[in-house]
């Protein structure tokens, strides 16, 4: 009994002087904020007749080619992305569902161009609309989702105009929902690139709409058949959508994914509609056969365990904040360095997603990427609470 009685205090000498070490500061790294887009001027190196265009590879926002990327043109039915924008993001907060009914106004049926002959008396899911705009560009189901989501078109331009200016799109005024042709109602294939980008990563699911061929509504008496030809033409083709008047002439925001990298294709003011999808397709196909995408992490994957002072546990994994994926050019020899922030230990109390350090990922000595490194779970600081229970559990074990 003397024995296990004098094992008991060694223990408690041993616990407390182990974490009597000296305060050891917590590096916290703030999130660095970057434009959608970078830009870097380029030649029309590939003769696009389109008036504007660029080519940027999705997850990274970097750009591969452009031509004219700020001059201000009238969109069409391009428009219809920052509606579409609008429209994930009202089904994201709960505001609408699938299922949800949505009726016509006789302002909604009374649009021209290209449309579904919405009839004032019917209405259709707010799935059957996400189809009928995706699709066949309906300018009446544009109108009618935006009346539903914000009472009249007028507030729903005015919520477009607020998103735009959210996501920096300077050469941007929408005056309408739909595209058709308006004084004042512009854009840029830089800003038709920054809002295609916003809706691929926030709502990849808008694919599954902008991806179908061929499909019909009311009861298959109304046949879709997609204005975007690349879709059974290109191999990886995910949208994302068409655009043309007699004014803005030819337009689209093409997409497309082969191999885990995904494109965007902008084509503005193309003289014929053959040019637009030929130049579109030119686009896809330089960068597809000139880059390629490497993943340097995954969120939340382990990069490392680290020390605790004066914590309940010894020892926090540190894992990746987010995806890190890098753009590199085929057959290039430029190597990707690392330069790492991270302390050998930090002090309790620790949280879940505390950032703890930082790596930048480097390319000829410029940095390209980065990515936080967090905690991966609470570790509360050890308090005399905690050594008393410690302590207890060890007695009760040495007794037995």
């Amino acid at each position: 009994m003397k024995n296990k009685i004098i094992t008991f205090f060694t223990l408690f000498t041993l616990i407390i002087s182990s974490n009597s070490y000296a305060f050891t500061s917590l590096t916290i790294w703030n999130n660095l904020e970057t434009e959608a887009v970078n830009s870097q001027p380029l030649e029309n190196y590939l003769n696009l007749e389109s008036e504007s265009a660029i080519l940027l590879e999705t997850q990274t926002g970097q750009i591969l080619f452009e031509k004219n990327p700020h001059e201000k043109l009238r969109p069409a039915s391009v428009t219809k992305i920052m509606s579409l924008l609008l429209i994930m993001e009202a089904l994201d907060r709960g505001d609408i569902t699938l299922e949800t009914p949505i009726s016509c106004s006789e302002n909604a049926s009374s649009m021209g161009g290209s449309q579904i002959w919405l009839d004032s008396t019917e209405s259709l899911t707010v799935h059957e609309m996400l189809k009928a705009i995706c699709i066949v560009s309906a300018n009446d189901c544009t109108v009618a989702m935006a009346e539903y989501l914000c009472g009249t078109e007028e507030l729903f331009v005015q919520k477009m105009n607020e998103k735009a200016k959210e996501l920096k799109m300077h050469d941007t005024n929408f005056k309408n929902c739909h595209g058709i042709d308006e004084d004042d109602h512009l854009t840029s294939s830089y800003d038709i690139g920054i809002m295609t980008r916003e809706l691929l990563l926030k709502h990849p699911e808008i694919t599954t709409y902008t991806s179908i061929w061929m499909d019909s509504l009311r009861d298959g008496k109304s046949e879709l058949v997609n204005t975007n030809k690349l879709i059974r033409t290109y191999e990886g083709a995910t949208g994302l959508k068409t655009g043309s008047t007699s004014l803005a002439l030819y337009n689209l925001s093409a997409t497309a994914t082969r191999n885990n990298l995904s494109l965007i294709a902008i084509v503005l003011r193309a003289p014929t509609p053959k040019i637009r999808f030929s130049e579109a397709k030119l686009l896809l196909d330089y960068g597809f056969n000139t880059y390629y995408l490497k993943e340097i992490c995954k969120e939340n994957q382990l990069y490392k365990t680290i020390k605790i002072n004066k914590g309940v546990e010894e020892e926090l994994n540190i894992i990746y904040e987010s995806n890190v994926n890098i753009l590199s050019k085929i057959g290039s020899s430029s190597e990707i360095t690392e330069n790492i922030s991270l302390p050998e230990s930090i002090e309790a109390p620790v949280y879940k997603g505390d950032i703890v350090g930082k790596i930048s990922y480097l390319k000829d000595n410029i940095e390209i990427s980065s990515v936080n490194l967090i905690a991966e779970k609470d570790i509360p600081k050890l308090s005399f609470i905690s050594i008393f229970k410690e302590l207890t559990l060890s007695c009760f074990s040495l007794l037995r």
